[in-house]
């Protein structure tokens, strides 16, 4: 038999690595899920049921007896990473971090029989939930480091800021429709466009989800706060696009991926830009205030914060942008999670900060893509100023963050399995993906784990409001 190629072998182990940790993953969401429905009091013994080798005699018994099992079973995983890890001769940092997950397995093993057999307590539930946390965080550090190690550019150099070359200006000879009806249909299509629909269906559904997981605590969701709520939304990001579309016509015309945008081409005057803008901030703040007054401060900071902060601010001015911009996408959370609660949750706020550390797991993938065109428009995105090799690593490390604070939530609320399920199924999907971009390092690689992370969201939050409304 021929021996197995370095390259080979550490393909396996990053497969390892990445199967172990969606195994902790599963572990801890499904652990959450049967604490919270209470599965482990009908097998309260260990390590199986009765006197402690009786069968189960109900469904949630067996619930709580399989994920004992699979406990088992990603233990021995562990194990052979580790056991692989020495063999291939990994980077220091990755095998420390593979080992400290080793050592801290038995012991939050430890901890989950304690808990399952006495019920615990609640310092113990959170001793054993953050221990499996951690354990998650460290084969995902282990994994971003070694994917780095085998499948960076030795030659990139990486700074905290790079002077960019003055943005390169195109041609501006725009091409307007002729006849009358083209142009009214394409002034339309224009208005349209200004709003970003693409992002409306997205955002709605995070104010959706908020809206669902207060109703489960709160009394207070009714067909006209989701109507009013949701048109409110829709009207708030059509203004923060609009605004957004007007601020960068300049920069629009300069990248091609955005030179044909309705103000960048002179189909719709600025001013009339303007003037639409400002209506829908109205209407939306307006709907709002309908359902009360915090949702509609908070739907002006959201408008504000998109429009001057991130658009004017923070974009051109940090390679931190995307990083700090995914608190325009988290405050939908908290205005659905306002529209219905009427003051500020923590649940509500767990959501958001899911949402937020998702942000740049998302679009980091389409700044990859078009680190050419962005370098073109003068903004300093995290591949144009630290290097691809970089911003790989940290579509991994904002991912790891969002799986944690998503299994923080469905330690905080009742979401069940479906819940559970989808976020470890859709995670370790956009892992994969992730995982791939990694060893592709093409455009159509880094468009695949992009949709891989929208998709993982809006499962997510289907998943959130079926759970919280319907099971």
């Amino acid at each position: 038999m021929s021996p197995v190629a370095p390259e080979t072998t550490h393909t396996r182990f990053h497969g390892l690595l990445a199967a172990t940790a969606i195994g902790v993953y599963l572990l801890l969401l499904i652990g959450a899920t049967t604490a919270l429905t209470d599965a482990a009091a009908s097998c309260a013994a260990w390590p199986v049921c009765g006197d402690g080798w009786t069968t189960p005699t109900s469904v949630a018994g067996w619930i709580a007896v399989g994920h004992r099992l699979a406990a088992v079973a990603v233990g021995v995983l562990g194990l052979v990473t580790l056991v692989t890890a020495i063999r291939v001769d990994v980077e220091r940092r990755v095998l420390g971090a593979v080992a400290v997950a080793s050592v801290l397995y038995p012991i939050q093993a430890g901890l989950g029989a304690v808990v399952a057999i006495g019920g615990g307590n609640t310092t113990l539930s959170a001793a054993h939930l953050t221990l499996g946390m951690g354990i998650f965080a460290s084969l995902l550090a282990a994994l971003a480091w070694t994917l780095e190690q085998e499948t960076g550019d030795p030659t990139e150099e990486p700074a905290e800021s790079v002077d960019l070359d003055p943005p390169v200006e195109r041609e501006h000879n725009p091409t307007l429709p002729e006849g009358r009806q083209e142009r009214l249909i394409a002034t339309a299509r224009a208005y349209v466009r200004l709003t970003k629909p693409r992002l409306m269906w997205l955002l709605c559904l995070v104010a959706a989800a908020g809206m669902a997981l207060a109703a489960t605590t709160n009394g207070g969701l009714t067909v006209g706060v989701v109507l009013a709520t949701l048109g409110g939304g829709v009207l708030s990001i059509g203004a923060s696009g609009t605004f957004n579309h007007v601020f960068e016509r300049d920069i629009d015309r300069r990248m091609q991926r955005t030179s044909d945008r309705p103000l960048a081409t002179d189909l719709v005057p600025v001013r009339n830009a303007l003037a639409f803008g400002v209506l829908l901030a109205v209407g939306s703040i307006a709907l709002f205030a309908w359902v009360n007054l915090l949702a509609a401060v908070l739907g002006v900071a959201a408008i504000v914060f998109y429009s001057v902060v991130y658009t004017l601010l923070l974009k051109p001015n940090t390679v931190q942008n995307t990083v700090l911009g995914g608190a325009a996408g988290a405050l939908p959370a908290l205005i659905g999670w306002v529209a219905v609660a009427g003051e500020i949750g923590l649940a509500g706020l767990a959501l958001a900060a899911i949402i937020f550390l998702w942000t740049p797991a998302h679009f980091y993938n389409l700044a990859l893509a078009y680190k050419d065109d962005y370098e073109r428009g003068g903004f300093p995105m995290m591949p144009v100023v630290r290097g691809e090799t970089t911003t790989r690593k940290h579509v991994l490390w904002y991912l790891a963050a969002t799986l944690v604070a998503a299994g923080a939530l469905a330690s905080l609320d009742a979401l069940g399995v479906l819940y559970a399920l989808t976020s470890v199924v859709f995670g370790g999907l956009f892992l994969y993906f992730a995982v791939r971009l990694h060893y592709e390092q093409t455009e159509t690689a880094a468009f695949r784990s992009f949709h891989a992370s929208n998709a993982y969201l809006g499962a997510l939050l289907l998943a959130m409001v079926v759970d919280a409304l319907v099971v």
